[in-house]
Protein backbone atom coordinates (compact mmCIF):
# COMPACT_ATOMS: atom_id res chain seq x y z
CA UNK A 1 0.00 0.00 0.00
CA UNK A 2 2.78 2.42 0.60
CA UNK A 3 4.39 2.47 -2.70
CA UNK A 4 0.84 3.18 -4.27
CA UNK A 5 0.07 5.73 -2.23
CA UNK A 6 3.82 7.12 -3.00
CA UNK A 7 2.79 6.89 -7.07
CA UNK A 8 -0.54 8.38 -6.38
CA UNK A 9 1.38 11.47 -4.47
CA UNK A 10 4.01 11.47 -7.55
CA UNK A 11 1.27 11.68 -9.81
CA UNK A 12 -0.58 14.35 -8.43
CA UNK A 13 2.17 16.52 -7.76
CA UNK A 14 3.41 16.10 -11.63
CA UNK A 15 -0.52 16.97 -12.30
CA UNK A 16 0.22 20.27 -10.12
CA UNK A 17 3.19 21.18 -11.72
CA UNK A 18 1.88 20.96 -15.05
CA UNK A 19 -1.10 22.85 -13.73
CA UNK A 20 0.83 25.80 -13.16
CA UNK A 21 3.47 25.68 -16.18
CA UNK A 22 0.07 25.73 -18.49
CA UNK A 23 -0.96 28.48 -16.41
CA UNK A 24 2.39 30.45 -16.98
CA UNK A 25 2.34 29.55 -20.58
CA UNK A 26 -1.27 30.92 -20.88
CA UNK A 27 -0.83 34.09 -19.36
CA UNK A 28 2.55 34.82 -21.73
CA UNK A 29 0.06 33.40 -25.02
CA UNK A 30 -2.58 35.97 -23.60
CA UNK A 31 0.27 38.98 -22.98
CA UNK A 32 1.65 37.84 -26.74
CA UNK A 33 -2.29 38.40 -28.07
CA UNK A 34 -2.88 40.90 -26.85
CA UNK A 35 0.46 43.00 -27.67
CA UNK A 36 -0.37 41.57 -31.52
CA UNK A 37 -3.78 42.48 -31.35
CA UNK A 38 -2.77 46.12 -30.88
CA UNK A 39 0.22 46.19 -33.09
CA UNK A 40 -2.12 45.32 -35.56
CA UNK A 41 -5.07 47.53 -34.96
CA UNK A 42 -2.85 50.72 -34.99
CA UNK A 43 -1.27 49.08 -38.66
CA UNK A 44 -5.18 49.37 -39.77
CA UNK A 45 -5.93 52.54 -39.07
CA UNK A 46 -3.18 53.67 -40.04
CA UNK A 47 -3.21 52.68 -43.42
CA UNK A 48 -7.09 53.58 -43.35
CA UNK A 49 -6.17 57.15 -42.88
CA UNK A 50 -3.37 57.10 -45.74
CA UNK A 51 -5.99 55.73 -47.94
CA UNK A 52 -8.52 57.91 -47.19
CA UNK A 53 -6.23 61.31 -47.78
CA UNK A 54 -5.29 60.01 -50.86
CA UNK A 55 -8.32 59.12 -51.90
CA UNK A 56 -8.93 61.93 -54.94
CA UNK A 57 -7.00 64.92 -55.64
CA UNK A 58 -7.28 67.44 -53.29
CA UNK A 59 -8.87 65.74 -50.48
CA UNK A 60 -9.07 67.42 -47.58
CA UNK A 61 -9.36 70.79 -49.25
CA UNK A 62 -12.89 72.82 -49.00
CA UNK A 63 -15.56 71.65 -51.86
CA UNK A 64 -17.93 74.25 -52.93
CA UNK A 65 -21.31 73.37 -52.38
CA UNK A 66 -23.04 71.66 -55.27
CA UNK A 67 -26.17 73.03 -56.61
CA UNK A 68 -28.96 70.27 -56.36
CA UNK A 69 -30.07 69.06 -59.81
CA UNK A 70 -33.08 66.66 -61.01
CA UNK A 71 -36.35 66.48 -60.15
CA UNK A 72 -38.06 67.88 -56.81
CA UNK A 73 -39.62 64.81 -55.87
CA UNK A 74 -38.82 61.32 -56.85
CA UNK A 75 -41.19 59.90 -59.45
CA UNK A 76 -44.03 56.87 -57.58
CA UNK A 77 -42.78 53.81 -57.73
CA UNK A 78 -43.73 50.93 -60.20
CA UNK A 79 -44.53 47.63 -60.45
CA UNK A 80 -44.44 45.35 -57.79
CA UNK A 81 -42.17 48.09 -55.83
CA UNK A 82 -45.49 50.46 -55.76
CA UNK A 83 -46.70 47.33 -53.63
CA UNK A 84 -44.35 46.94 -51.05
CA UNK A 85 -43.93 49.30 -48.20
CA UNK A 86 -43.81 49.11 -44.48
CA UNK A 87 -47.44 48.94 -44.16
CA UNK A 88 -48.26 46.33 -46.65
CA UNK A 89 -45.44 44.37 -45.62
CA UNK A 90 -46.65 44.73 -41.91
CA UNK A 91 -50.59 43.59 -43.14
CA UNK A 92 -48.97 40.45 -45.57
CA UNK A 93 -47.25 39.58 -42.31
CA UNK A 94 -50.29 39.45 -39.93
CA UNK A 95 -52.08 37.85 -43.11
CA UNK A 96 -49.75 34.84 -43.00
CA UNK A 97 -49.50 34.88 -39.18
CA UNK A 98 -53.24 34.69 -38.96
CA UNK A 99 -53.46 31.44 -41.74
CA UNK A 100 -50.84 29.77 -39.62
CA UNK A 101 -52.42 30.17 -36.18
CA UNK A 102 -56.02 28.88 -38.07
CA UNK A 103 -53.62 26.11 -39.07
CA UNK A 104 -52.03 24.79 -35.94
CA UNK A 105 -55.41 25.44 -34.00
CA UNK A 106 -57.11 22.86 -37.01
CA UNK A 107 -54.03 20.66 -36.44
CA UNK A 108 -54.07 20.17 -32.72
CA UNK A 109 -57.91 19.28 -32.78
CA UNK A 110 -57.08 16.62 -35.45
CA UNK A 111 -54.13 15.14 -33.23
CA UNK A 112 -56.66 15.12 -30.05
CA UNK A 113 -59.38 13.34 -31.85
CA UNK A 114 -57.07 10.57 -32.79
Amino acid sequence: MAAHGRRTHHAAAKAEAFERALAQVSRRVSALARQSATELRTERLAMARAAKQSEWPGAGEMVPRQSRQGPELTPEPKGERALRNPVTEKQRAGTLAAGARRQAKRDSKRSSAD
